[in-house]
């Protein structure tokens, strides 16, 4: 009997997502890299389709059960900390609207995730002078903008003082890309959450 292409395909995408998983849980990748390793892996070097390819959304469900398969009684202590952190910082940074995002939001942040939050200000100058004013060293790159289409947006990296020395990513915007862009859709996880909506969410994952 002839193979069904569409259950091969889907096949193909969840073992990608699988491999691309476990690269983000014990090495840190970020997910378009992991992704794109993991293809190669699995399919060689070819040419591979766009519809082969996992999003984001699968591959981080991956990374949630391959977190609770093999980083049980570790994974949770190590959000926590990166949440409480988050929370730390958003306070010092009150000013300038901050948002969490990424892996320390969603809960599938491990041993070598970051803490990405991002800022709304009139300029991004006002940012680094606050920094500097607190003696933070930190380097200057760009981080894709949330809205697709648009210019990346500059950010800033540092590492947080011993003992703790985690790195933090500030993707700074203006504060006019504030409005319209902080609710997540109906029934999904938020994007973005700010310092009340992530105590919320840690309250609420207590008591499960």
């Amino acid at each position: 009997m002839p193979s069904n292409p569409f259950s091969d395909t889907e096949q193909l995408r969840a073992e990608i997502a699988v491999a691309a998983a476990r690269m983000i849980a014990e090495d840190g990748a970020d997910y378009g890299s992991a992704k794109r390793k993991a293809a190669r892996q699995i399919l060689g070097p070819h040419k591979i389709r766009g519809d082969l390819l996992p999003d984001n959304a699968q591959i981080e469900e991956e990374v949630r059960q391959h977190n609770a398969l093999f980083f049980a009684e570790t994974q949770p202590a190590r959000l926590l900390l990166l949440r409480r952190l988050a929370l730390e910082l958003m306070a010092e940074l009150s000013q300038f609207s901050p948002y969490l995002t990424g892996a320390v939001l969603n809960g599938t942040a491990g041993e070598h995730s970051d803490i990405y939050l991002q800022l709304f200000s009139e300029s991004a100058k006002d940012v680094e002078i606050f920094l500097l004013n607190k003696n933070i060293s930190f380097a200057v790159s760009e981080s894709p903008h949330f809205r697709s289409g648009q210019a990346p947006v500059e950010t800033l990296s540092f590492l947080t003082p011993p003992p703790q020395s985690e790195g933090v990513h500030l993707c700074l915007y203006h504060i006019d890309d504030l409005r319209g862009n902080v609710k997540a859709a109906a029934g999904k996880r938020p994007e973005r959450a700010n310092a009340d909506t992530l105590r919320r969410l840690m309250e609420e994952e207590e008591t499960e």
